[in-house]
């Protein structure tokens, strides 16, 4: 039974990981000081190999016993939390990722960073391959979140590099599924939380800019085959296929049969116009590619989250 410490393993992504490890039978150590986590996501956990650590790791921590597997996770990652936590936030990708490596390096496990396609910016290269180095705007609201990561990734790769721990990054690309927060700002849980009851969908600029959008599941399976590769540099986990968020809307209001009517708003400062992956590295070296389509993403979403307390939370 290997032991696996997943840092923000109260959070929308960390839970699943948590839930999928356990089930594989793995015994696991969940480290969330519930900034943006929520012990709601965690709390239908019932295993004796399951432990919750309330800790904040921009300071120093230590884990008792061994440690095979460490998911880093950690980090405010919704445009709502880290404009609101934005020193908190550049404090996590720098000190957090330097003493989770340290305690890494120390138990001799192998390391994943859950980084972020933020990483590529408002790219210059459609659709983004690992090789792609972005186009970021470092003072920018966005720069908080986008810069620590891109040094979190640095940061990764000098501990593998001078200390010799093993290290592999995850470029996630944007993930939706159940437990998702409704008021986290980004486009699928807004766009629920509207037509679910029947209100007006805003969607940003003219609506043309491009997501690719991973059901969950199928994110979760690729950073677990990633952390049990042996591969060290950078690869992207997404859903290649591209929408606009026009056809998001479009998708969220046939799914939920809703009333909604879309409306536009002015566009984000920094708002990437494009977002696509390239994952033939993934396909390559993992042997991974998402199985679910968005419109039945959206369905289980929905009906797995339950009807009614999916719309009861949304409207709260």
């Amino acid at each position: 039974m290997a032991t696996c410490v997943v840092t923000g393993g109260a959070g929308f992504l960390g839970s699943h990981l948590c839930e999928t490890l356990l089930a594989r039978g793995h015994r696991v150590i969940c480290v969330d000081n519930l900034e943006t986590g929520s012990l709601a996501n965690i709390e239908h956990i019932r295993s004796p190999e399951f432990v919750h650590l309330n800790l904040d790791i921009i300071e120093p921590y230590f884990i008792e016993g061994p440690v095979d597997f460490v998911y880093h996770l950690a980090s405010p990652a919704s445009p709502i939390d880290y404009l609101r936590l934005p020193l908190h936030t550049m404090k996590v990708g720098s000190y957090g990722t330097h003493h989770t490596l340290g305690m890494t390096k120390v138990k001799r496990a192998r390391f994943l960073i859950a980084s972020t396609s933020e990483v590529y910016g408002d790219p210059k290269v459609h659709p983004q391959p690992e090789s792609y180095w972005g186009h970021v705007n470092p003072i920018g609201p966005r720069g908080v979140y986008d810069e620590a990561k891109r040094y979190a990734e640095a940061l990764t790769m000098a501990y593998h590099r001078q200390q010799g721990v093993d290290t592999a990054i995850a470029r996630i690309f944007n993930t939706y599924g159940p437990r998702m927060r409704p008021h986290d700002g980004r486009a699928i849980p807004t766009f629920l939380r509207q037509a679910l009851q029947d209100r007006p969908i805003t969607v940003f600029g003219d609506g043309s800019q491009t997501r690719s959008f991973t059901y969950v599941t199928d994110l979760i399976d690729g950073m677990i085959r990633l952390q049990e590769s042996g591969y060290h540099q950078p690869v992207n986990l997404g859903n290649p296929n591209e929408f606009t968020l026009l056809e998001l809307a479009e998708t969220v209001i046939d799914v939920c049969g809703s009333r909604s009517e879309i409306v536009h708003e002015a566009l984000p400062t920094d708002d990437p116009q494009v977002r696509q992956p390239d994952i033939t590295l993934a396909r390559q070296v993992l042997g991974w590619e998402p199985q679910i389509e968005l419109r039945e993403g959206l369905a289980r979403t929905v009906e797995e989250s339950g009807a009614e307390t999916l719309i009861g939370a949304l409207a709260s």
